[in-house]
């Protein structure tokens, strides 16, 4: 059996979640599809999948082996259509996905800019405060701000982001200083879940490799980053947001940065998207137009240490 043609059976399978589904998709026999894996795990040497009556799971080296295959499969893709001196017009529906303030400040318009310039590509933007599995969920591209960990994705570089501890002059002039991580506890705190409902961590103190945490009881939990912000701005409490959120509040003087010393890592933000799509046009095209843009933006929203 031929290993590219094996290799894309191998993922077919993959995407549609079984050996079934794969015969749907490729147009073979289920006892084909059996084969193209028996095949691939007999020339690695290791089993691949973990397969049940009604499903398939990865093993261990077959999640490297996967992201082998997708880098391979759109490595021939984009050498084919280099070879044939031309691409293809970027047209369809490009699924793009982000957090609810980035898509409404950053994206939104980068994307109106995109579908002006390339108007046979619409685009649904899904805006979610929520890990989204790119490859299941059927997304082209998403812009992440986190550490990544999935060895599926082909990630391109945009920037970082602190996470910033803020509060607005008015309310710094009539509560105790705060010059160290443990004087959080003396103050009203507003928060988000994703930054920590009842403490913030921060990098450990010298000596030490534990990182430390501070505790509090919350003066007000909410769910989204423009109702914190605002209620910080209004002078009602401290709160912890990424630099580009506060970044024009500080620049106006209505947020103030607070223990940058202690700051954590900043968080990598990264536009992201599944091996092999990166060779269909429209995908392609939008991460070419989109990045220079992204970069430039989230470097004007850098905070001054």
């Amino acid at each position: 059996m031929d290993r590219i043609e094996a290799m894309k059976i191998f993922i077919a399978a993959l995407d549609e979640g079984s050996l079934a589904g794969a015969s749907r998709r490729t147009g073979r026999s289920a006892a084909a599809v059996s084969r193209a894996v028996a095949y691939l795990e007999a020339h690695v040497g290791v089993p691949l999948l973990h397969r049940t009556t009604r499903s398939i799971r990865l093993s261990e080296a077959g999640e490297r082996y996967a992201a082998a295959c997708r880098k391979i499969l759109a490595d021939l893709d984009e050498a084919d259509r280099q070879a044939a001196g031309e691409r293809s017009v970027p047209r369809g529906t490009l699924s793009i996905s982000s957090t609810v303030f980035v898509g409404v400040e950053v994206l939104r318009p980068i994307v109106d800019a995109f579908m002006t310039e390339f108007p046979t590509v619409n685009v649904r933007m899904y805006l979610l405060e929520r890990p989204v599995n790119l490859v299941d969920e059927g997304i082209d591209v998403a812009l992440r701000i986190t550490h990544l960990s999935d060895s599926t994705l082909v990630a391109q570089h945009i920037g970082e982001a602190r996470r910033v501890v803020v509060a607005s002059p008015r309310y710094l002039a009539t509560h105790p200083r705060i010059e160290e991580p443990g004087d959080l506890s003396q103050h009203a705190i507003v928060t988000m879940q994703h930054m920590g409902l009842d403490s913030w961590s921060f990098p450990p103190p010298e000596g030490s490799t534990v990182p430390r945490s501070v505790s509090f009881v919350p003066r007000l939990v909410v769910n989204n980053v423009q109702a914190a912000m605002g209620s910080a701005v209004d002078g009602h409490g401290v709160t912890r947001l990424l630099s580009y959120h506060v970044a024009a509040h500080v620049e106006r003087d209505e947020l103030r940065v607070l223990l940058p010393e202690f700051e954590p890592t900043p968080l990598p933000i990264s536009l992201v998207s599944p091996y092999g799509r990166l060779s269909v046009p429209k995908v392609r095209a939008f991460v070419d137009f989109a990045l220079p843009r992204l970069r430039a933006q989230f470097a004007r929203a850098t905070l001054a240490s």
